[in-house]
């Protein structure tokens, strides 16, 4: 499986919309009652966060600057093997 890197905002995101669906879910399974309007703040409100929480992110691993790739030189060249 290949790696990537993790992104705090997309897990917001999708936590805030699987609640949304576990309230609506419930609803209509009949395990409560909700009104319509319940999960627009739900949605709005984890999608805001999520929007502040990638853009903080962004702003770390651009100042941090990026790793050099694997099996590169310290200048970010890919060293190369003689033969």
């Amino acid at each position: 499986m290949l790696r990537h890197e993790f992104q705090p905002g997309r897990l917001i995101a999708g936590t805030a919309l699987v609640a949304a669906a576990v309230v609506y879910g419930g609803d209509a399974g009949g395990a409560w009652e909700t009104p319509w309007f319940v999960v627009i703040p739900l949605v709005v409100g984890g999608l805001c966060l999520a929007g502040g929480v990638g853009a903080v992110t962004g702003l770390v691993r651009r100042r941090r600057g990026r790793p050099a790739p694997e099996g590169a030189d310290s200048a970010g060249h890919a060293r190369t093997t003689g033969g």
